[in-house]
């Protein structure tokens, strides 16, 4: 889409054009994202599509199921002020009697969303913990007489936040094994029937995340600043990088199939699953490991901001923009080999061949 568009309103529009013309198998969420607008298009399988301008001052959860629970048709097929759909929409809904609300109110979860067993293992989980974590006070999350629980197929799509949402924020939900509830596999609390019964956010196959942040009140080539991280998101950090540059930190560009710590993806990998076999022991290096790496983080990308205030001349704003990458690959590979030789020490301590005499 992006070579084509200027937009989020417009990559709707052409991704939608491009879906009715020549479908899809699946169904899939596609988000477009420009300074003005967020939008969510659903594929409904085929030539069908919708999609929702998401509200302003709001969040949205999505796990791997349809999860648009309002839409107004009427907008769709007029004056796609807040929505749109493919152009046969209306018959086909009519057509195929998919419109199961009793008021009129069409919500699309009901209409071509699933709602089976599995769902409530792998989806809603995800959902009920990152809305619990972003509005605890809002609704009631947790005991008998709860408005949501990790099974409930109405958690709603979108909320307003208790408080504006940080780069951390984000970060932590995504990293999620529902800490702090029955229900975390790595938990000592309950009586251990229910520990590890839902999928994981933060699962051990997270191979790569990456976070957009727009920032509108910086100039338009540093507005944007990409986030990412490899490996299970429970054990990795998450690191920031100016966007419109021509070289890469060998840090992250030297990835190949062989393991190396030489590598972020690679050694990510390596400090995840030594934390993982020794979590009980291992999760404080992990804590300050991702919050000096948080801190740092911050701190570079403050410090090249305003290195690049008072520059004009565009190629040498680049190369502020590389140096800054560079820093903080740097930074982040000096890190992680500092917590991958504590997070081994404590695995190597629990090795079954240990014995309790202390020997030279």
């Amino acid at each position: 889409m992006l070579p084509y568009i200027t937009s989020a309103r417009e990559g709707v529009k052409r991704l939608g054009s491009l879906l009715e013309t020549y479908g899809t198998y699946e169904m899939n969420g596609i988000a477009f994202q420009d300074r003005d607008e967020i939008w969510w298009l659903e594929t409904i399988g085929g030539h069908h599509w919708i999609a929702k301008r998401v509200p302003d001052d709001v969040y949205v959860v999505m796990p791997n199921q349809l999860g648009i629970d309002h839409f107004d048709l009427d907008d769709a097929l007029g004056a796609q002020k807040n929505h749109m759909c493919s152009a046969d929409m209306g018959e086909f809904i009519r057509d195929n009697h998919l419109d199961l609300s009793l008021n009129g109110e069409l919500n699309p979860r009901e209409a071509f969303g699933s709602h089976d067993d599995s769902d409530h293992v792998y989806n809603t989980p995800r959902a009920w913990f990152m809305e619990r974590y972003l509005n605890p006070n809002t609704k009631k999350w947790d005991g008998p007489d709860a408005d949501y629980t990790p099974e409930s197929d109405d958690i709603p799509w979108c909320m307003e936040p208790e408080k504006k949402i940080t780069v951390e924020d984000v970060k932590y939900v995504l990293s999620s094994h529902y800490q702090g509830t029955i229900y975390d596999p790595y938990g000592g609390s309950g009586d251990g029937l229910q520990r590890g019964r839902y999928r994981s956010i933060g699962i051990n196959r997270n191979d790569f995340l990456s976070l957009i942040q727009m920032r509108p009140d910086q100039p338009e080539d540093v507005s944007v600043i990409q986030w990412i991280a490899f490996a299970s998101n429970a054990f990795n950090v998450m690191v920031p990088f100016y966007p419109g540059v021509s070289t890469i930190p060998e840090y992250l560009s030297n990835t190949g199939k062989d393991v190396s710590t030489d590598n972020f993806y690679w050694s990510s990998r390596l400090v995840a699953a030594m934390a993982d076999a020794s979590y009980s022991k291992s999760l404080f290096h992990i804590e300050r490991y991702q919050l000096a790496v948080a801190s740092k983080s911050h701190a570079l990308i403050h410090q090249y901001d305003k290195a690049l205030k008072d520059i004009t001349d565009q190629a040498e704003r680049q190369k502020i923009r590389e140096k800054a990458n560079q820093a903080v690959a740097d930074m982040v590979k000096e890190e992680t080999a500092s917590v991958m030789d504590k997070v081994l020490f404590e695995l190597s301590c629990q090795m079954k061949n240990a014995f309790s005499r202390s020997d030279a």
